[in-house]
């Protein structure tokens, strides 16, 4: 491919005023206050949260400010939870193009978080520790929610309708009987523990390692059948508000996702997240690290969340949740918002890496150098190859198709999906 060939592919370069002014366009309706609190016991100490409500995405300006809120709910140790919560976000952001507007960066962040959960893991995996974590990964901008999640820890979305929503998916082998066709697909075994006489005891377990989950990041002595690939949900709030509670499965295995929302309704975040930790302890006792982050998405000129209204359930629940409407300035948009209907955008769970990253994704740089879509470091094509391409692709034939992957992400990549076995390179 000629020089002139790599100047046409090049993304025309945007002046930093012409983006300000596409933010300030974009900004029809004024943005939602966030509020939030946390409450934890610990019994192994295991659990770690994020909480970062100042991030921005053109740095020194404050009207591209976004929030960030996560749970790790570690396991045999506590590293890979440190780990991927001091690097975790800097790693999905990496993977999104910097000149772009707030419209195009929402629809890049479902891929990036992928790539971001991928290459955690990854680098975590190079130091060599054998522990593991679950992610639950929530990016809040303006009305507009994407949540990324491995493992079982969860998401739940109390909307002003009433109605209370799962914005994650549980991959734990017990419940999850597509996980389990996955693992056994690609090479690894469920089952239950054998104890002496032969008798099963315990929840489906994924062998070698005996996990209970089949997506982590980290567990460096599992099978790469136990993926870091995240469950990703994008949605739109109505100008209602709504509120999330966001916890580790300590929670969980107390109570159901409407009694803890029911349980707090009505307070303000701070005291629902410690009155969520109350109710499981009273519920279960404390048997597991037990974690809880609420936060309330609240309409700019209410004070606090505003009550939740009390209206029939049959009616609502028809309307909460509804797909992208192919014109979003119906007047039936308007209608289902007063009720404060919630805007699925995206939604996705495939394990499959390609599937996830998808063909159009950016794999060159302004430099004509190639970038991997996981990683993000610079390689001359002859390095890798598109992550879609048989054995026998040649690379000096339009390498350029992605997503592009180093060798060391497309090893990652056959190894997840039982293709070959995989090692991971201990760093020095």
């Amino acid at each position: 491919m000629s020089q002139a060939e790599v100047s046409r592919m090049r993304p025309p370069l945007v002046p930093l005023a012409t983006l300000l002014g596409r933010e300030l366009r974009n900004e029809k309706v004024e943005k939602p206050l966030i509020r939030y609190g946390q409450a934890a016991l610990a019994k192994k100490g295991e659990d770690y949260f994020l909480v970062k409500p100042d991030c921005l995405r053109i740095p020194g300006n404050p009207s591209t400010s976004f929030s960030v809120f996560a749970i790790f709910d570690g396991h045999n140790g506590i590293s890979a939870a440190i780990f991927a919560k001091e690097n975790l976000l800097n790693n999905v952001l990496g993977a999104i193009p910097q000149e772009v507007s707030r419209e195009e960066w929402l629809q890049a962040l479902p891929r990036a978080l992928v790539a971001g959960f991928v290459k955690t893991d990854i680098e975590f995996q190079q130091k060599g520790e054998t522990s593991g974590t679950t992610v639950t990964f929530v990016v809040i901008d303006a009305w507009t929610i994407t949540v990324a999640s491995v493992g079982d820890s969860r998401c739940i979305l109390d909307t002003q309708g009433g109605v209370v929503s799962l914005l994650t998916v549980d991959h734990r082998l017990e419940e999850n009987a597509e996980e389990r066709e996955r693992v056994t697909a690609s090479g690894g075994e469920v089952g239950r523990l054998n104890v002496f006489g032969g008798n099963e005891v315990g929840p489906l377990r994924c062998w070698p390692g005996g996990l209970c989950l089949s997506r982590s990041i980290g567990d460096t002595d599992v099978g790469e059948f136990i993926v870091p690939i995240p469950h990703v949900k994008q949605v739109k709030l109505s100008n209602a508000g709504g509120r999330l509670i966001i916890a580790s499965d300590g929670i969980w295995d107390a109570l159901s996702s409407d009694v803890a929302a029911k349980a707090c309704r009505g307070l303000p975040a701070e005291l629902a997240a410690k009155l969520v930790v109350k109710e499981a302890l009273r519920s279960r006792g404390l048997k597991d690290d037990t974690t809880c982050v609420v936060v309330d998405i609240i309409p700019s000129d209410y004070p606090v969340l505003p009550p939740t209204p009390r209206k029939k359930q049959n009616m609502l629940s028809s309307l909460i949740f509804r797909k992208k409407s192919q014109n979003p300035m119906s007047k039936l948009t308007n209608k289902l918002s007063a009720v404060g209907v919630v805007e699925e955008l995206f939604e996705e769970g495939s394990a499959i890496l390609t599937e996830r990253l998808g063909k159009d994704c950016p794999s060159y740089t302004n430099s004509g150098i190639f970038k991997c879509a996981v990683c993000q470091v610079d390689q001359p094509p002859n390095d890798g190859l598109p992550a879609n391409s048989v054995p026998f692709f040649s690379p000096a034939s339009r390498p350029w198709e992605g997503p592009f992957l180093c060798a060391n992400c497309r090893r990652k990549k056959d190894a997840m999906e039982g293709k070959r076995p995989s090692r991971p390179t201990v760093a020095a």
